[in-house]
């Protein structure tokens, strides 16, 4: 009880300081970013990375399903470390079943809330063969259905394994949607519709992918690297440490 309690506690802290990050964003603090200045951006992004590649390791759309279910609350790099051994006895979900939640919740026990992971992972894989033939489904409602996912591990889902251009609001789009004012909410949800209307049709399939390593290794959390920064002078932060 005390793990259960301990985990919620992350999670609602999580959410709140989402919140307050994409409260401040929406004061109407920061300038508008014109048509031109988004299309500016994402071509500099695919200058820079012409395809870029999410960074949990899968085999197959079933193997990516599994990956990003055990990645809420956790690292890819803590993923990726756990999911080899699993993957290896199980890339279908007729063997995750048949591995069962006991050797799963073994298997990933170095993720956070491994034990909640392990009996969504072998559950969604049972539902994947009772009702989808043991294929992963290509709609978010039917993937939204499934136990442990949510929006946002439907469209990594979906643009990863389905090339759909979908945009999944993690924790790093969210911060660079709201601190540089390209699309501020105050929930993943409201960046997520404000991306979807301002991202130009033709950067839509990769979009998910250049925000989050922009999140991950420029414009971090507590330090960004505006000095590193491809769209610096684009950025409206006021506290940027680069002039525009």
């Amino acid at each position: 009880m005390k793990t259960a309690r301990k985990g919620k506690a992350a999670r609602v802290k999580g959410r709140t300081a989402q919140q307050k990050a994409g409260a401040k964003a929406t004061d109407g603090e920061l300038p508008q970013w014109t048509s031109a200045e988004i299309a500016e951006a994402f071509r500099r992004f695919e200058a820079a990375n012409p395809t870029p590649r999410g960074e949990l390791a899968h085999i197959n759309p079933f193997t990516l399903l599994v990956a990003v279910v055990l990645s809420a609350q956790a690292t890819d790099a803590g993923v990726n470390k756990a999911t080899p051994a699993l993957f290896a006895l199980a890339d279908t979900p007729e063997k995750m079943v048949a591995l069962g939640e006991s050797q799963v919740r073994e298997l990933i026990k170095t993720i956070g809330l491994f034990r909640t992971k392990a009996k969504n992972v072998v559950e969604l894989s049972r539902r994947l063969v009772a009702e989808h033939g043991g294929q992963v489904p290509r709609s978010r409602e039917a993937l939204e259905a499934l136990p442990g996912v949510g929006r946002k591990t439907a469209n990594v889902v979906l643009n990863i394994a389905f090339g759909e251009p979908t945009i999944a609001v993690d924790t790093h789009i969210f911060r660079v949607g709201n601190r540089t004012g390209l699309a501020p909410g105050k929930n993943p949800l409201e960046v997520e519709q404000k991306l979807e209307q301002a991202v130009p049709a033709q950067y839509k399939r990769h979009a998910h992918h250049w925000l989050i390593l922009h999140g991950r290794y420029t414009c971090l959390a507590r330090k960004p690297r505006c000095e590193v920064c491809l769209i610096a002078d684009l950025c409206q932060w006021p506290e940027k440490t680069v002039a525009k």
